[in-house]
């Protein structure tokens, strides 16, 4: 049985786990947490990794994690090698501390990023014991759990630096008390209505998110003949411009203000385009673009960008000169005009 590919390419997110070998315990203690974590921190300082949550159970881990730099398989084993060898030492053991190597799903972060941090930071009352204890009682075990993220995104001062908390409250309005609040209740709420497992849906394939995202993957990694014309670029490929960059050139070439299409209530053509181009070339999220764009909300960027798929599809004209737009802007990123 061929092993699924490893799909990378900068600022992908993932979920990814580990199981211990013959699933025995890869935890023993809190020191070998603190040992877990330090592993983790120096490699996420390494790779250029950015950690948005983790929990660590006794016999497995979860990590979401996004990589700018595209290089999940890279850190992973720098990381997984330098935490086996931290905890065979201590317990006077040789060989894999890992059942085979680590699993990924690539994951839809515009749809898909708050199911997967709930269901990450959740993992410690989904056991049998914890079944039939009330909303309460597994809300204050959840309170009590240290090796997790979880607390840091209740409350500021149990924070961890290593940890990248605003993406995910960012879906949520903010890093800040309303935001905090506000995940705090949805992960209430995936308690009382014992939310399905996100992860599910991307079994056999590697990839969560909806139908055009899966599509475009498929269409840009898993088709061999793509896969082995773009490798050699995905190397290459970073963002090409920064965020304030980008409108600013994109103002220029359709000849209007920057103020005039990034007010708030402003609805245009334009405006989708801009925030198509700021989520293709500057690597951001669509909260992010919310907030360049007079702070509107994430579902409304998305929304926008959905609508925009379709007039491309049913206007050649359109088409045509988002094309050309598009073209220009990659050519101003090369410094050609």
């Amino acid at each position: 049985m061929t092993r699924p590919l490893r799909i990378q390419y900068p600022g992908a997110y993932y979920h990814v786990t580990c199981r211990g070998n013959e699933k025995k315990v890869i935890f023993t203690d809190a020191q070998d947490q603190r040992a877990f974590l330090e592993k983790l921190l120096l490699s996420l300082e390494i790779y250029n990794v950015s950690l948005l949550a983790y929990v660590c159970m006794p016999n497995h881990f979860h990590l979401l994690a996004t990589t700018p730099d595209g290089n999940l398989s890279e850190f992973m084993r720098h990381f997984n090698i330098s935490y086996t060898s931290v905890f065979n030492h201590r317990h006077s053991r040789v060989g894999h501390l890992y059942q085979g190597r680590y699993k990924a799903f690539l994951i839809d972060s515009d749809n898909y990023l708050l199911k997967v941090s709930r269901y990450i930071h959740l993992n410690p009352i989904r056991i049998k014991s914890y079944a039939e204890k009330s909303i309460d009682d597994r809300i204050s075990i959840l309170l009590k759990y240290k090796a997790s993220s979880l607390l840091g995104y209740f409350s500021v001062g149990k924070r961890r630096d290593f940890v990248n908390y605003s993406t995910v409250l960012d879906f949520m309005g903010g890093d800040n008390r309303s935001g905090r609040q506000g995940y705090r209740k949805f992960i209430e709420l995936g308690i009382d209505q014992d939310t399905e497992n996100p992860l599910e849906s991307g079994k056999g394939i590697g990839i969560v998110g909806e139908a055009d995202f899966i599509q475009q993957v498929k269409e840009r990694f898993l088709s061999k003949e793509v896969f082995e014309r773009e490798k050699p670029a995905l190397r290459e490929l970073r963002k090409i411009f920064e965020p304030d960059e980008l409108i600013d050139n994109f103002a220029c070439l359709i000849s209007k203000r920057r103020c005039d299409i990034c007010q708030r209530g402003i609805r245009s053509v334009e405006r989708s385009m801009l925030m198509e181009f700021l989520y293709r070339f500057c690597r951001i999220t669509q909260p992010e673009i919310g907030k360049l764009l007079a702070g509107i909300d994430y579902s409304t960027v998305s929304n926008s960008r959905k609508r925009l798929q379709v007039m491309l599809g049913n206007d050649l004209q359109l088409k045509r000169r988002f094309d050309k737009l598009s073209d220009q802007l990659i050519q101003i990123s090369r410094g050609k005009i």
